[in-house]
This record gives C-alpha cells, structure tokens and sequence, in this order.
C-alpha cells in the first residue's frame, strides 16, 4: 500500500515537473501571419479604422491609436479636470505659433524658443550692450557745461527715491536671475561646471520667485507715484525729433521728465512692465478663472520672455543714462536734490517752473532736526 502510494505521488510530480519545464521554454506566440492580410490597406477606410478594427486585419498595428494620441485626442481619466485639465492628453494638438512649423504645441513651443528667443534675444541684448559701451567710448559722459551754483533743487522726495530703489533692486534681481536661466549654459556652464551651476541655477530660480511679487507692487507704487509728470506735453515731439540734442551742445528743453524718459516711464514701466507681472502670474497660476493647460503656459513663457527682453534692453539705455551716462544724474537719485545749473542744462522747462514759483524747489517737508539744503532762489 505505501509502496503504492509512493509511485503514485512520484508520477504525478515527475508530470509536474515536465509540464512546467515545457511551459519554461514555450516561445512567446506572436501574431499568426497567417492571419495578416497584406492588402488590407488597399481599403477605402483603411485610414479610418479604429483600433479594433484595424486589429481584425492587421494584427498588431497599432496605428489607428498612436495617430489618435499624436493627432491631440483627449482620452478619459478619472483625476478632476480643476486639477489635472490635461490627465487624458498625452501629446497636444498640432498648432503654428509665431516662428515654428505646423507640429504639435509642445514641439512648436520648442522651436520658438531655441530658434528664435534664445539666439535672437541673447544677440539683441549683446548688439545694445556693446552700442552703448561703444557711445561712451566715443562720447563720454555728458558734463555741464557752466559750474555748479551751489543751490538745489529737491527733484525726487524720499518717498519717490524709496519706490524707485525698491523697484529698481527688484528688477535688477530679475533680470539677472533671467539671463542666467535662459542663457547661463552658454557662457557660465562651461567655466564654472554643472554642479555650481546647477546650484546657482536652482538659487537664482527661487530669488527669482520671491523678487517677483515685490516687483509688481512696486511697480503699480512707481506708476502711480510718476504718471502725473510723466504725461505728453508740448515740445515732447520735438525733443524726441532731435535725439534730445545729445550729438549737440545743447539739449533741447523739456519739463521735469524729457521725452526720453517718459518713452521709458510707458513703454517699459507701465506696458512692458504690466506685461511681465501679468504673464508671471499665469505662470504661477495665481491669476483666477484660467484653465493652466501647457498650451497656456507656453503662450505665457513666449510673452513673458519677449516683453522682458525688451524691458532689460529699454533699461540698460535708462540705467547708463542715470549713472556713468550724466554727470550728477546718480547723485540726484541718492540724495534728491539736483544743482541749479544741471537743473538748467537737463530740464529747461522744469527749472523756469521751479523759478517762476509754479513748481515748489523743495519738494518734502524737511525734518525740524535738520538744516534744509541750499535750494535755488526764485
């Protein structure tokens, strides 16, 4: 009986044994080509067919659904559309944005960028960089032409001086953390390695960030703090005709703000500026009401990179002109107070207002601790 027993319980294991080595190295069974038919494509809607219709056929193919995630269709998925709106698109619809081929989002989005912000952008920064480097090679810094009287004029109050410098610090954190995001690896990755400039990259991203938000309130305390002087007035059209007389001896009158200035006040405070704050928001997703797909975030990379190339380029003008550009101009933004004679000599018409009366010279209360400057005598 155990003998029995024994050869029964051998057999049925040694059978075991057999039929798991068999199934250990059974080859995979792929499609039988015998159930391929070659000349299903000569089917009218051929192109048409869906996946399980085309699997009928062509055993396999997969085409019908890789074309359909190619071509932007939206499967189902079952993440809320507030939090993931894009959870069942794998790849965006084909879309031309300025500058690229007719090809999916992402890959236009891409050739935007590399063919035309990067190169484009970087080399107009380069061309005004190296013009304004060359203007004060050739011509120097703009000089008075009589001796200071010793008089001031308040020009900016302590309140204006803070706005600006506030703005002013902010900007110049973004824009330097910019150029480097955007640009760093073509001339600061390949000195200093990936590692510290991976490190630096992932810093200036998060100075970045913080500096934002203290830059767009700033901006509308800038804004509304110089809007008033920096309305059209007549003789702006002129000034602007003339280059403000910078190639002449002489520059050509203006008020407490010249044309120039105030090209720089609308053009890239007010615009520029909105643009940027506005764009960086999308990309925060701070503003409410929008669906964050990719689609918009590249629309609001695309803006956000070509207004701020255009606001560091209108700035590097503005930034030479108030520092090594003219004489006085860097001293007049730190303390307040101009002289007489640059008063005279830069803002003709500013300075008849302030002799006449119209305008106050000393703009801010003084401190009853403090001896007010010698102001200008009207």
């Amino acid at each position: 009986m155990m003998r029995s027993l024994i050869a029964t319980l051998c057999v049925v294991f040694g059978t075991l044994g057999s039929v798991c080595a068999q199934a250990q190295t059974a080859p995979v069974q792929s499609a039988n080509i015998m159930d391929v038919q070659p000349d299903a494509s000569a089917d009218p809607n051929y192109s048409k067919q869906t996946n399980g219709e085309r699997s009928k056929v062509q055993p396999g193919n997969n085409a019908p659904m890789w074309r359909q995630v190619g071509g932007g269709v939206t499967g189902t998925s079952s993440l809320p559309r507030s939090e993931a709106p894009e959870a069942g698109n794998l790849i965006q619809p084909f879309v031309q944005y300025p500058g690229s081929r007719l090809t999916n989002a992402g890959e236009a989005w891409r050739q935007v960028r590399n063919n035309w912000l990067i190169p484009y952008g970087g080399s107009f920064i380069l061309i005004v960089l190296v013009a304004i480097a060359v203007f004060y090679w050739r011509v120097g810094c703009i000089k008075l032409h009589d001796k200071p009287t010793g008089r001031l004029i308040e020009r900016f109050t302590p309140f204006e001086r803070s706005a600006h410098m506030v703005n002013a610090a902010a900007f110049s954190i973004l824009a330097i953390s910019g150029l480097v995001m955007a640009f760093g690896k073509f001339f600061l990755l390949p000195v200093i390695g990936t590692t510290l400039f991976g490190w630096l990259a992932y810093a200036l991203k998060n100075a970045h960030n913080f500096a934002g938000p203290l830059f767009a309130v700033s901006l509308l305390i800038v804004i509304s703090t110089f809007v008033k002087d920096n309305l059209p007035a007549k003789g702006d059209l002129n000034w602007l005709m003339k280059g403000g007389g910078m190639f002449s001896e002489h520059e050509v009158k203006s008020g407490r703000f010249n044309a120039g200035e105030k090209v720089v006040f609308w053009a890239g405070v007010f615009v520029l500026g909105l643009v940027v704050v506005g764009s960086g928001l999308v990309m925060d997703k701070l503003l409410p009401g929008l669906d964050y797909e990719r689609s918009t975030m590249q629309l609001a990379h695309m803006v956000h990179s070509v207004s701020n190339i255009l606001m560091v380029v209108l700035f590097m003008g503005h930034i030479y002109l108030g520092t090594l550009g003219t004489e006085g101009a860097l001293e007049g933004m730190k303390t307040g107070y101009v002289d007489e004679t640059w008063a005279k000599e830069h803002h003709e018409l500013w300075y008849e207002d302030v002799k006449a009366g119209r305008v106050p010279a000393q703009r801010s209360a003084v401190a009853a601790s403090g001896a007010a400057p010698s102001t200008v005598q009207t």
